[in-house]
């Protein structure tokens, strides 16, 4: 008599596994559905999303790193879909939504070669051939740029922002910022954090203005005080003007009331000592990132002297780089020499908050920008455009490196990547094809946001780049093929070169996994229970689900 076994179980319940074929489907499914879910913002023409979150705040955007990071997304294949765009975010600034629809191609193509039982390695050899082709072409095709050519840094902005929140200003936003960054540059390297954002609700995008200075966002600490001080002497002080709290507690007995008076008297004598040290310095602007006291007020007020109080640490930092003062922390150290020189300081109000103005400030090494808009929505946007557009031209100058878009780049590259596939021999042949296809998916996404019959317009571009015009791009407004270049639609190399490096890194990371086991129980887009008596499949996300 046969003895029936028993089915064994390894792992704990609710887990859920899924394997081989089904697991990479699934995968790629959930992968393909996070970049069709951006791909409609790609472009000029490109769609904005409207997310609402659980407490009903409103975002309207078609950045593809903010879509994605406020989409809470589950399936584990997709949140490494997210990663790119917030590597990509991190690394130039700009170019998440190219990033994430190009991997979503990779892996859409991949597919087609495992119906055709190419084996996922022979596939992730050929995507690492052709990204190495691919990012050769691309450096090979590349320009040069550098701080001195002020029109390409304005185009590569333009560019940036066209299709954004900031389209409506854009030429003038786009001279504000290429004027910031020169401003900032030193030996052509650019630090993002002195370029100082400050965005207030009010007017219109095209009031928007580019301070030789810092705004902070506060007010003087005294109605006595100035309105406004020209040729300001500037001191930062790290310190309160205040009667310091001892560290342990304290017990002062008085026995009678003239103790009392030689107490307050004393204080009063303290604080006038710190206000004196003030005064003696020669500053009339005082800028403190701690406390001052009502009585250092009235005495600094007496004196004509402007003052600030709890101003952020990083703001205080760009001010010294702004006016060319010291941030001094011992108040008994503080001298002329520490002060900052700024051409003019005042309370401004904006909208309904009043801002204090450090502005002419002779050559300053920290700027700010300050955006306006008619919604906080718009202005959100705006701030968003505007950082894409800042990172493209610091990368830029950073790489020195600068392409023409509309395209043009994804199909030379394509082009290029197909005469490589004859040579190969081997299946990583038909990887290799299917990485050239994947290319075009930038070109092909723009003429379907415009509305435009991709077809037409991919074999257009394919037969001028066959003639050798490497520029040849699309022209989304007219639907004709256009040197990109000349018409001034010119990005950083660096956009497309991480975005290949990425897409293929992570592309190659899904296609390897042949078994996913789930211990987190069945929750939102978690997949249906394991059947009863063993392991069986997972059944998957459905495509679309995030």
């Amino acid at each position: 008599m046969t003895q029936q076994m028993q089915p064994i179980f390894i792992l704990p319940e609710n887990t859920q596994r899924t394997t081989g074929k089904d697991a990479q489907r699934n995968n790629i499914a959930a992968a393909k559905a996070v970049a069709e879910t951006v791909r409609t913002t790609l472009g000029p023409k490109g769609m904005d999303k409207m997310i609402v979150d659980s407490l009903g705040d409103v975002i309207v955007t078609n950045d593809g790193v903010t879509i994605l990071k406020e989409v809470q997304v589950e399936h584990p294949a997709a949140k490494m879909i997210v990663e790119i765009a917030k590597t990509q975010e991190e690394e130039v600034g700009d170019g998440t939504t190219t990033a994430v629809v190009l991997t979503g191609e990779l892996l859409k193509n991949a597919e087609q070669l495992l119906d055709k039982e190419v084996h996922s390695t022979i596939i992730s050899k050929g995507y690492r051939l052709a990204a190495t082709k691919a990012k050769d072409v691309i450096e090979k095709m590349a320009e040069t740029v550098s701080e001195k050519d002020e029109d390409i840094l304005t185009k590569i902005a333009l560019t940036a922002m066209t299709g954004k929140g900031a389209e409506l200003a854009k030429e003038k936003l786009a001279k504000l910022l290429v004027e910031a960054v020169s401003q900032v540059q030193e030996g052509g390297q650019v630090d993002l954090t002195d370029i100082k954002i400050e965005k207030k609700v009010g007017n219109g995008a095209e009031d928007s203005e580019l301070i030789k200075g810092i705004i902070i966002d506060k007010e003087r600490v005294h109605s006595a005080m100035p309105k406004n001080v020209k040729n300001a002497k500037v001191a930062l002080l790290d310190t309160a003007l205040e009667i310091k709290d001892t560290e342990t507690d304290a017990k002062i007995q008085i026995n009678d009331p003239t103790q009392l008076q030689a107490f307050a008297e004393q204080e009063e004598k303290i604080i006038r000592d710190l206000a004196d040290k003030v005064i003696q310095s020669g500053a009339n602007v005082v800028i403190a990132q701690k406390g001052i006291d009502d009585m250092a007020q009235y005495f600094l007020a007496k004196e004509g002297i402007y003052a600030v109080r709890r101003v952020k640490k990083s703001d205080m930092e760009k001010l010294a780089k702004a006016t060319g003062a010291r941030i001094v922390s011992n108040l008994n150290e503080l001298s002329k020499d520490d002060l900052g020189e700024t051409g003019f300081v005042e309370e401004i109000k904006v909208g309904d908050e009043d801002m204090t103005y450090v502005k002419e400030c002779k050559n300053p090494k920290a700027v700010t920008l300050l955006i306006r808009g008619g919604t906080q929505h718009v202005v959100d946007e705006i701030e968003r455009s505007l950082n894409d557009a800042l990172g493209d031209i610091v990368v830029s100058l950073k790489s020195t490196k600068v392409l023409g878009g509309a395209g043009a780049p994804e199909v030379e590259t394509a082009r290029e990547l197909r005469a490589y596939a004859n040579k190969l021999r081997g299946r990583e042949k038909l990887a290799v094809l299917a990485f050239a296809e994947a290319m075009e998916v930038i070109p092909r996404t723009l003429s379907e946001n415009a509305g435009l019959d991709p077809i037409d317009k991919l074999t257009d571009l394919s037969a001028k780049h066959e003639k050798g015009h490497k520029w040849a791009g699309i022209d989304v407004f007219t639907g004709k093929v256009i040197d990109a270049w000349q018409e001034g639609i010119i990005e950083p190399a660096k956009i497309k070169t991480q975005a290949i490096k990425s897409a293929v890194e992570v592309v190659e990371l899904i296609l390897r996994i042949d078994d996913v086991i789930s211990t987190s129980g069945t929750g939102a887009g978690a997949p249906p229970p394991m059947p009863p008596g063993g392991m069986g499949g997972m059944g998957g996300m459905p495509e679309g689900m995030m």
